[in-house]
């Protein structure tokens, strides 16, 4: 089996950790801004959005505390195996970092696209 050297891995799951904070604190703001149109604008179409917003929001936030649940399982699988060979892990913890990986990505992309969303919409209701 290839040993793959860990520190790349470790140095990246820490940006992840980093990244999902600041999402999570976009979340709060988005959230906040989200509370003043609903409470400016009472209007059905308007209600209907801004449901949609809570939800997505809703969606979001769970997604990133499941990221970071499994970052932070992989950092102590990483952390394991490195307690046996000082700088190398397995292959499959190298794929397992990969899925997180591509999770992570795959969910700022998503994050992003719902940011840029909502701001139209808060520029149109503010």
């Amino acid at each position: 089996m290839e040993q793959i050297n860990v520190s790349h891995i470790a140095n990246l799951n820490n940006d992840y950790l980093r990244g999902i904070e600041f999402y999570k604190q976009e979340l709060s703001i988005l959230q906040g801004r989200l509370e003043e149109i609903a409470a400016d604008n009472t209007g059905k179409e308007v209600a209907q959005q801004i449901e949609h917003f809570q939800n997505q929001f809703l969606i979001h936030s769970n997604y990133l505390d499941e990221i970071k649940h499994r970052i932070k399982s992989d950092i102590k699988n990483i952390g394991q195996q490195l307690h046996k060979t000082h700088v190398f892990v397995t292959e499959e913890a190298v794929v397992e970092y990969d899925n997180v990986n591509e999770q992570y990505i795959t969910e700022e992309k998503i994050f992003n696209d719902l940011r840029h969303e909502f701001n139209r919409f808060a520029e149109k209701w503010m």
